[in-house]
Parts: C-alpha cells; sequence; structure tokens
C-alpha cells in the first residue's frame, strides 16, 4: 500500500518492533511503520492487534525488540474509561490540580506549591467551560460526579480533556462504542477540527471516513494506506481482485507444467520399452546398445529434473499469489423457513397509551439514546427480567412476547458457558440435530475440525460471536422473532459482514437495537421505532 506523507515530518515511528503476549501469541513481528501528523484511523481484524499497537505507542506496553518514537507527549483514551467512584469531571479533563490550587488561592492560601501548580493556567475555569460547551455539555459542572454522566457524555468529555491538555499524540480506543447518534455525531465534529496527531481504533466506517490515513493491523504488521476507509476498502477490493485473478493464472501454468511433466514421463516410458525391445532383438552390438541404455538415461534424467524445477517454480508461483489473496470468512448458510405469515402477531410494546404491534417477517429498528431504556424492553422481550422491572426511569414501557420461539443476541455473549465446547453451546439450541449435522453447519460458520470441540471460554471475541450467532439462527424448531441487542460493538468489519450476510436469508421477523445506521440500511430495515421520555413513537 502507498505511505503517506512521505514529506511531513513523522508523528510516531515504529522501527523493527516484535511484541508477543507472555504465552508466545505473537502481535508484531519486525515491524516498521510511520504515521503522520494528521489523523489516522487504525483497522484490522478482531484480536488483529489494534489495541495492542495503540499501548505500545502510548508506552504501556514495551516491544520485545526495535522501538517506537513519538513526537510529544502522547495522550490516551482507553476502550473503557474507568475512574474512581469519587471522580469528577474535572479529573476527566485532567484539571483537578489547577481546579484546587486555584481555588486555595481564592481561600487565601499563598503557599507556593499552590501557584506552582497553578503555573500559567489561571484561566482553566474559562478554558474548561469552553471545551465543555463545544461538544455540547455546557450544563456539566466541574464537580460533577462522572458517576451521573452517560457514557456518551463521559466519553466525550475524556475527549475534551485531551484537548484541553494539548497532547501532540492522542490516541483513541473503540471511542463511539456503545455511543448513541447525537453523541456519535458530536464526536465526529470534535475530531474533524482536531490538531496534532490522532490514532483511532474503530469499526464507525462514519468516523473512519474522516481520517487522512488508514492503517491495517493484519499479518503481524502494520501497513498504512493515504486516505479515509471507504477509498482503503476500495483499494484492497481492487488489489485482492488483481491478486485472485494472478493466481488463477498461476494455478493454470501449474496444471500446464504438470501435464507437460506427465507426457515427458510417459515419451521416457516409451523409448525405455523401444530400447529393451531392440536389445532383446539384439539389433547391435551389446557395447553400443549399452551406450545407448546409458544416453537414454542420462537425458531422461536432465529432462526429469528440467521439468520437475518447472513444476517447483510453479507451485511456488502459486503459493505467491495465494499469499496475496485475503481469506474469504464469509457465513454463507441456508436457512430454515421459520414459517412467519404476514399476519402474524409476535410481540406487542406498549407505552400506557399505545401498542405497537410486531408482525409478519417485517425488520423492526428500534432507537433512542442511550439510557432511554432499550435493552431493558429487549430482556423483558425474551424473558430476562420480569413485566414490572422492565420499565425506564422516565416512562411506562413494557413488552410481551406472542410467540414462544424468540431469538436474542444479548450486547454482551455472556450467555454463552465458558466451559462448554462450541459444539455443545450450538447443540443445546438443536437438541434433534445429529451431531454430524451441526458440524456441517458450523463449518459454514467457519468453524471447523478441532475447533468445534474448544472450550468457548478459549476463543477470541470473533469467534466467541460466531458461536452465539450459530447458535441463533441454527436453533431447531427456528425462531420466529430475532432480537439483536447492539449486535455491532466491537466487531471487525468481515465479523459485521458475516452477521449481514448470514442474516440476509432469515425469513422471520427482526428486532434491532443499533446506533449503528449502516448496519440497519444494510439489514432493509421496514420500520423504526423511537423510545424516548415520552414512550414509543414511529419514526
Amino acid at each position: 500500500m502507498s505511505h503517506p506523507n512521505s514529506s511531513r515530518t513523522p508523528a510516531v515511528v515504529l522501527d523493527r518492533v516484535t511484541f508477543s503476549w507472555p504465552d508466545g501469541t505473537p502481535v508484531l513481528r519486525d515491524t516498521s511503520v510511520a504515521f503522520g501528523p494528521g489523523r489516522t484511523g487504525v483497522v484490522g481484524a478482531n484480536g488483529a492487534g489494534k489495541s495492542t499497537l495503540l499501548r505500545l505507542v502510548g508506552g504501556r506496553l514495551r516491544p520485545q525488540a526495535g522501538s517506537v518514537t513519538t513526537h510529544g507527549e502522547v495522550g490516551y483514551l482507553p476502550q473503557q474509561v474507568t475512574l474512581a467512584t469519587d471522580a469528577t469531571v474535572a479529573d476527566l479533563l485532567g484539571v483537578r490540580a489547577v481546579l484546587d490550587a486555584l481555588r486555595a488561592i481564592g481561600r487565601g492560601e499563598v503557599s507556593e506549591a499552590v501557584f506552582e501548580a497553578v503555573g500559567d493556567a489561571w484561566d482553566v475555569e474559562a478554558r474548561s467551560a469552553a471545551v465543555l460547551d463545544a461538544i455540547g455539555l455546557s450544563a456539566i459542572g466541574l464537580d460533577r460526579p462522572v458517576g451521573t454522566l452517560s457514557g456518551g457524555e463521559t466519553v466525550l468529555t475524556a475527549l475534551a480533556g485531551l484537548r484541553l491538555a494539548g497532547f501532540p499524540v492522542v490516541l483513541l480506543d473503540e471511542p463511539t462504542n456503545n455511543l448513541d447518534r447525537p453523541s456519535r455525531r458530536r464526536l465526529r465534529e470534535q475530531l474533524a477540527s482536531w490538531r496534532g496527531a490522532l490514532l483511532v481504533v474503530s469499526h464507525d466506517r462514519a468516523l473512519l471516513d474522516l481520517m487522512d490515513d488508514t492503517a491495517e493491523v493484519r499479518d503481524e504488521a502494520v501497513s498504512v494506506f493515504g486516505g479515509g476507509f471507504t477509498a482503503f476498502t476500495e483499494h484492497v477490493e481492487q488489489e485482492d481482485a488483481a491478486a485472485r485473478r494472478a493466481l488463477r493464472t498461476a494455478e493454470q501454468a501449474l496444471r500446464a507444467e504438470r501435464r507437460q511433466r506427465i507426457a515427458a514421463e510417459t515419451a521416457i516410458a516409451r523409448r525405455e520399452r523401444a530400447g529393451r525391445t531392440a536389445r532383446e532383438n539384439r539389433e547391435a552390438p551389446p557395447i553400443i546398445m549399452n551406450q545407448r541404455k546409458s544416453n537414454a538415461q542420462a537425458a531422461a534424467g536432465r529432462l526429469r529434473g528440467t521439468l520437475d524445477g518447472r513444476v517447483e517454480a510453479a507451485r511456488r508461483a502459486v503459493d505467491e499469489q495465494a499469499a496475496r489473496v485475503r481469506e474469504d470468512d464469509g457465513i454463507r448458510v441456508d436457512l430454515p423457513d421459520p414459517q412467519v405469515p404476514s399476519g402474524r402477531r409476535l410481540a406487542e410494546l406498549h407505552d400506557g397509551e399505545r401498542v405497537v404491534v410486531l408482525q409478519g417477517p417485517e425488520r423492526v429498528a428500534l432507537v433512542g439514546r442511550n439510557g432511554i431504556g432499550k435493552t431493558r424492553l429487549l430482556e423483558q422481550l425474551v424473558g430476562r427480567l420480569d413485566r414490572g422491572t422492565g420499565h425506564a426511569a422516565d416512562h411506562d414501557v413494557s413488552a410481551v412476547a406472542l410467540t414462544e420461539r424468540i431469538g436474542y443476541l444479548p450486547q454482551r455473549l455472556d450467555h454463552l458457558a465458558d466451559e462448554q465446547s462450541v459444539l455443545d453451546a450450538v447443540r443445546a439450541a438443536a437438541p434433534g440435530a445429529a451431531v454430524g449435522e451441526v458440524r456441517s453447519r458450523l463449518a459454514r460458520f467457519g468453524l471447523r475440525g478441532a475447533d468445534v470441540e474448544r472450550p468457548v471460554g478459549t476463543l477470541s471475541g470473533g469467534e466467541r460471536f460466531r458461536v452465539a450467532l450459530a447458535r441463533l439462527l441454527l436453533a431447531d424448531p427456528p425462531s420466529q422473532l430475532l432480537v439483536l441487542d447492539e449486535p455491532t460493538n466491537s466487531l471487525d468489519r468481515s465479523s459485521v459482514d458475516a452477521l449481514v450476510n448470514a442474516l440476509s436469508g432469515y425469513r422471520g421477523a427482526m428486532l434491532v437495537v443499533s446506533h449503528d445506521d449502516e448496519l440497519l440500511s444494510r439489514l432493509a430495515v421496514d420500520r423504526w421505532l423511537e423510545l424516548d421520555e415520552d414512550g414509543l413513537r414511529e419514526r
């Protein structure tokens, strides 16, 4: 891939970096890469090492070999913003020490320590208010406990703190996870005008398209492409198509060389038979016949050596071209028909004033801000909550299931028993299916051979997701209604594609909670419901 920003001084440089986990699992091997002073999106499959790369750049991990150089201090926003329970907005902004010193001076303290703590930051309260106002959080006070903020408010405030600190290099790890639409929009607005070097790990396509460059972590290496995510994916698709064409050409050449090798062996065998017949018929003196035999054997050996070399060269060419082709990790499975006619009523959602009926094979999106009660409503629908406990604080909304055949994919895949094997986890949803049939179906989800005997607790996040999806879609009898709660959180692009491909053939009803508009578009949603403080309404 192209190397961007070659004319600009890089902000981050990895020089022949090697890093492996204590169990020997490699992440990066002899990797050299430079990140420019602008915005770089970091992409790659789940488990490829994206978060590890950020931790190496931020100095939280050290490579076993090589070096990491950053031009300036590094600010870091991890996936989970964890703070002490007594932390405040000032702590999240990184201004607590200065604010405390200013307040001490206001009370009359004149010690050298408090003046050193303030330094030149006498306007810290005004600057803090300005950055909070810029992200739409002007009403949040600096002393407000972080525990009272929503997830989106917490992430945006932490981001404001990084901006306020003026770090030359900032690292963001999945900043939009679990954020609602307004929070995602405000975060993108902040990053669109970001000054300084920015490395962002994300699966959010809209966010990644704001980036100047795209870095991919793959096969224990990092490559950088000059452009946003859409341009990057188009480039990858073109490269992969070219690689597949080159592979087909190499395979054809290998077949041709093998045919020539077989033809040559046939010709050699015919000549050997003719030589034996000539010797048996004493067509020439023995010394001449022996010399002819020796010459023929030498010529056959040279020919075999030449042809074997050409076959081996063709085989190496096939291997080289195959290595350039990206593995197709998609899911292709024929799903049973759950028999859901258009008038079949499957569920009801009540908000005290109206009843929303889910019926037939329709696909419904349920949206609303974080904390409004979407997950509690889904859990009540699938039987994880009693009817009386499924209400959010600001409204009275409840759910009633009208079918027992409901499949549920929760936000966290904690419904799978870690000690259970992959095979047993899926068979539990289809107890009548033969072992061989379940194995065959699992293979179509990319789970093959010994992998199906592994305990679920040993799987990567992407593998665990595939088990949960297989269990959901291979249930017997098939679910008439699928309930999906933020199914793409923390999924890489291939896993999202796998989800969409698998669901494309589903002929039942679907209720999906998601902040991912791209996913909802790809799932061909028929109806949109919004949950807010006043209850449910159609969009």
